[in-house]
Formats: C-alpha cells, structure tokens, sequence
C-alpha cells in the first residue's frame, strides 16, 4: 500500500517547499515540481524538474507520479512567477519605436499552468488506485492565489490579473468538481517572505506585517483536511470553490460576490440549461 500521495508544484522555495514539508510530517509522499533543483534532499520525495507552462512537461510529471504511486490525494497547485512586461511604463512617444510583443510569460505560468494541473489532477485523482490502498477515487486541489487576487495593485498588474483569473476559475469549478469526487479551493497569502518579490523589497516591510509561513499552511490544513485523507469520506468532506485568506495570524473567507437585483438575469433552470449545453457542445468537440 502506498503512503498519501501528493503533488506541489513550486516545491523548491517559498510557500511550495513549506508546504512540501508539512505534508511530510503527515506521513505523505510529496513529488516536488520546480524548474530549479531541491535546496536539500528531503526523505519521502520525489523531485522532478518540470515547467508547468508546458503541458508536455506537466502532463509526464503526473503520469510519473501516478506510475510510481499508484494514486494521487492532492495536489497544490501553488508555482507562480512575477510581472515579465509592462504597458505604460515602456512607452516611448516615438512612432518609429512601436512596441514589441509583449512577454507574457506570467500568464503562461500563473494561469495557464494552473489550468493544466486542474485538469491533470481531476484525471489521475479519479483513476481506480485501490491497489495503492485509496479507498475512494477522488481527492483535493489547492490553488495558490495570492491577496493580489482579491484587491487591485498597479506594481505588478499582470500577476495581479492572474491571481484574479484563479479565483474566478475556482469559483467557478468548485461546484462541478464536487461531481466528480473532487474539492478544488483556492488560498490567498497575504505578504509572505518568499523569494518572489525583489532583493531587498521584504526589507522595506516591518516584521509585524509579514504573514507567518505558519498561517498560510494552516490555510491549507483548513481547506484539505489532510488528518482526514484515509477516511472513506475526505473526499467528500470540506467545501469546494472557495477562497481562504491568510494575513498575519488570521484566517479570513472570501465568499464570492452576490449578484445584483439588476444583473439576476440568469436563474437556477437557465444557469442549468446553459451548463448542459457548454457541456454537451465540449464533448462533441473532443
């Protein structure tokens, strides 16, 4: 029977490597993914190096893992890099000079391959591994949003428009994952000392304004549960779509906005028609 198995992608620093830790004192199996190496050899693991904007590379990581193990539990979907380009900084008045193709690098990363490991996860998670000793086909998703998610910020708009696309797209398949044996929430860290930000931009923080890597992994405790994951029922136990912040020492939920008299356009049996159709209109794509 093979141990609680897990993937976390942004293993190798910041809120990735934390986390990778504290499912290793649970007892799991961790496949750490990064583009850089591991800073130390941690028992229990297994790194490989994979750029997650890649589907080829994502795609063999969890065919690795689920080869290996024989189940996936849960993933933490949590890689992410800052601002690659910039608007309106770069303009420069000159007609001769209009501006390049722009580097979206971060929306390839921070949106885009998280879509992939959403939907690579859903697949390996709902495969047969009773062999492996999981009792039900099933498990949970973390997504690392950030609290650029939840409010607007001019430094880095790109990362902040991507953190923003995660809530939504969490939001949004939270209620149809649960379906199919799967919980999928999204954290919001506030300030937290990683190595994203700049040299030296930590700095220019008081201590007491740093969020405790220790909140952000009760954050994912709260969501996941993971005392619970060898119980018949975790994969069914929690919510899903659903958006936890963590600054400082507290824990604060962010339920999705509800909608104005005006914009109730759409009810329930609409919103159910509408979901069939898109549906049904995928699969015909396939």
């Amino acid at each position: 029977m093979a141990p609680s198995t897990a993937i976390v992608t942004g293993a190798c620093s910041g809120i990735g490597l934390a986390l990778t830790k504290h499912l290793l004192a649970l007892g799991w199996h961790v496949f750490m993914a990064d583009v850089n190496s591991p800073p130390e050899q941690l028992d229990n693991t297994t790194f490989i190096r994979a750029d997650i904007s890649s589907w080829t590379e994502q795609a063999a990581l969890f065919k690795q893992a689920y080869d290996a193990q024989g189940r996936l539990d849960f993933c933490g979907l949590n890689a992410g890099i800052s601002d690659r380009d910039d608007i309106f900084n770069n303009i420069t008045f000159d007609p001769s000079k209009p501006p390049q193709e722009p580097n979206l690098k971060t929306i390839d990363v921070n949106f885009t391959g998280q879509y992939y490991g959403i939907k690579l996860a859903a697949h390996y998670m709902n495969l047969d591994s009773s062999a492996a000793g999981k009792k039900r086909v099933g498990g949970k998703i973390a997504v690392t949003s950030s609290g650029n998610g939840l409010f607007p910020i001019s430094a880095v708009p790109i990362y902040c428009a991507t953190k923003h696309a995660l809530v939504g797209l969490v939001r949004s398949l939270g209620p149809i994952s649960q379906a199919k044996n799967i919980c999928i929430n999204a954290i919001a860290p506030a300030m937290v000392a990683t190595n994203l930000p700049e040299p030296g931009f930590l700095e220019l923080f008081p201590p007491e304004q740093i969020t405790p890597m220790s909140t952000i992994m009760r954050c994912f405790d709260l969501i996941s549960q993971f005392e619970d994951v060898e119980k018949e029922d975790w994969v069914k136990k929690g919510k899903s779509g659903e958006l936890v912040e963590g600054n400082l020492k507290e824990l604060i939920w962010h339920p999705s906005p509800e909608r104005s008299a005006q914009s109730e356009y759409l009810n329930e049996d609409g919103m159910k028609v509408w979901t069939e159709t898109y549906a049904k209109k995928l699969a015909e794509t396939r």
